[in-house]
């Protein structure tokens, strides 16, 4: 009997297709929507979706799909109207993707959502031109939206029977509690992709990121673990006779130094006053924790001495961890008597900045707007601009100042009209054809270097002791091809120095007086504040002196490599038990002062 009803099933169905055609059509092309979805993301992405995914990536990439198409479907109640409405949207944000990952060299971020005032502040400085992604895309979206078209509409809403929605949703919701709530992912050794970033697929990399947005307490964390270690280091007084009148901290935006690559060579030296820098001058690579984008971040880290390694990547923590009273260098240079500031010559909704400023307790806050008759370059405050915003600010405060400053002028896109900035430098024609807007970069890496030759001789001339700390956030956005020509490899193919090299921008601590000078000094941004502390005769707090320490054993530590005290360029899995030591103290510190200070704890990371 079962075996007569197996047989008959397959002649109902097709019965069913011949009575009504338009019901199975409807199905057929709801179905194939979210393979339609995942090819035409990754397009936008720049994925072959054939070839550069593996099969686990494209599955879980489709779970995802086909629960958007899901759910729609279930509010909806028509099969047209929720493939339209899904491809659309899945459309929207691979173009959005797209865009990103033109000007940012990697994908969108959870972190970029909610940093969308910024990315509308500079907006209209890229270039949307189409390109063969978009268009391929757009080509895959309108079939398969014509494809919907074809599809009969539905007389009414029609509803699933009760066990298949209960279903459904009973799937929808058991599946995304264990993607985010549970160690499913950890366990599958999943996360998201640092290097390149498309690796895993737009959406599966997305919710990777949004699984991964919260710091979670370290193993072998706990109070008495944090007060053991406050015992160990504690704070080290200052010297005050070394304290100098002002404390100047420049943070250049996207102020890199391409001497750097053995195959770099430009027409003429972007930066010779920055290479001239000799006499009472400390000078070295500072390896940020982010490249193309991510100011914020770094300044997080120079404030703080925290670093992005232990946070979910691509977060930023001024807009998620920062809390009123978390420590800071503006708040040790408070405690000595300065009279702090922080500058920064753009939109104030940037970052979250204004209330970021206030909790790591700067006394004042300058933007654009208090810059009095500022010269542009492009659309951008410039350099000149920006320091002269200094030389008043040095000159009108009684007392002491600590004046953090995070410049404007060279942001990207380099797609920009020249205005204003002359085109000086030329480069090889290889690199020129690997991204036509390089050309941009460097003229205007020239006029900051003008910028801080006047910047120099200016504070020569001062009277007050005064100590300039200036390095540039990180190397600016160009493409990866003009990377691979530099390189001279794909990037995939590099060894950790070699990524760290694009990790690596240009610093130096001056003072207008006698110092000691060096040389070749090797730091990353959560240690340059305590360099900074030590060069100004500043205390330092239990957790600075721990950084100290530290410092000697691994003076660079970032999200994607680390540097020895002995030289070597190690990833994480190459560490010494020694070194691995380290970084766990360093995480439960890290913990502590970001996420749980309690009250106990507080004189290892405060003044009073």
């Amino acid at each position: 009997m079962r075996a007569r009803l197996d047989e008959k099933f397959p002649a109902r169905l097709i019965r069913d297709v011949r009575t009504d055609p338009g019901k199975w059509l409807s199905r057929a092309v709801f179905v194939l929507g979210p393979w339609v979805c995942l090819w035409m993301v990754e397009t936008l992405n720049e994925n072959d979706v054939f070839s550069d995914l593996y099969a686990w990536q494209v599955l879980m990439n489709l779970v995802w799909y086909y629960c958007l198409f899901a759910m729609l479907r279930l509010i909806l109640g028509r099969n047209r109207r929720a493939a339209a409405l899904a491809s659309s949207l899945a459309f929207l944000f691979g173009l959005v993707n797209h865009y990103v990952l033109r000007f940012r060299g990697r994908i969108l971020f959870p972190a970029d959502i909610t940093g969308w005032r910024t990315a509308a502040n500079v907006a209209d400085g890229f270039d949307y031109s189409l390109d063969w992604y978009i268009t391929q895309a757009a080509v895959l979206l309108v079939a398969y939206l014509f494809l919907v078209w074809m599809c009969p509409p539905q007389r009414r809403r029609a509803r699933l029977s009760l066990p298949s929605a209960v279903f459904l949703w009973g799937f929808l919701l058991c599946y995304s509690y264990a993607f985010f709530f549970t160690e499913m992912l950890p366990t599958l050794g999943i996360f998201t992709q640092q290097w390149v970033t498309q690796r895993n697929g737009f959406l599966l990399n997305f919710t990777i990121a949004l699984r991964y947005s919260s710091v979670d307490e370290p193993e072998g964390y706990s109070q008495e673990a944090v007060l053991e270690l406050m015992e160990e280091y504690p704070a080290v007084e200052g010297d005050p006779d070394r304290q100098p009148t002002n404390i100047l901290v420049i943070m250049n935006e996207s102020f890199g130094d391409y001497t750097l690559f053995d195959s770099f060579a430009p027409s003429e030296d972007p930066t010779p006053f920055l290479h001239s820098l000799e006499e009472n001058t400390v000078k070295g690579w500072m390896y940020s924790s982010v490249t193309g984008g991510g100011t914020a971040t770094v300044e997080f880290e120079y404030l703080t001495g925290f670093t992005s390694l232990f946070q979910p990547p691509h977060t930023v923590a001024y807009q998620l961890y920062v809390e009123e009273g978390m420590p800071s260098l503006a708040a040790l240079a408070g405690s000595q008597g300065y009279e702090t500031t922080a500058f920064h010559p753009y939109d104030r909704s940037g970052w979250n900045r204004v209330l970021a400023y206030d909790y790591l307790d700067f006394d004042h806050q300058l933007y654009q707007e208090d810059v009095e008759e500022p010269y542009y370059i492009r659309r951008y405050i410039s350099d000149h601009s920006d320091y002269e915003m200094l030389y008043r600010t040095t000159e009108e405060q009684e007392g002491r100042t600590f004046l953090f400053n995070v410049t404007m002028q060279n942001h990207s896109g380099y797609a920009q009209g020249w205005n204003n900035l002359e085109q000086t430098i030329d480069i090889p024609d290889e690199l020129h054809a690997a991204d036509r807007t390089a050309k941009q970069y460097f003229a205007l890496a020239r006029e900051s270097d003008n910028a801080l030759r006047e910047l120099i001789e200016y504070y020569s001339q001062c009277d007050e002791p005064t100590m300039i700390v200036f390095f540039g956030d990180h190397q600016p956005p160009l493409t990866n091809a003009f990377y691979e020509k530099l390189y001279g490899k794909k990037l995939s193919e590099r060894t950790v120095q070699e990524v760290l090299e694009q990790y690596a921008v240009p610093f130096f601590i001056w003072t207008n007086y006698d110092s000691r000078e060096e040389r070749d000094v090797v730091v990353s941004p959560n240690y340059l504040g305590v360099l900074t502390a030590q060069k100004a005769g500043l205390p330092l707090t239990g957790f600075m002196n721990f950084l100290s320490r530290m410092y000697e054993e691994l003076p660079a530590v970032t999200p994607v490599g680390f540097v020895t005290g002995d030289g070597q360029f190690l990833g994480e899995k190459e560490l010494s038990a020694e070194q691995r030591a380290w970084l766990e103290q360093y995480e439960i510190l890290n913990y502590c002062g970001m996420i749980d200070l309690f009250d106990e704890a507080r004189p290892m990371f405060c003044m009073d």
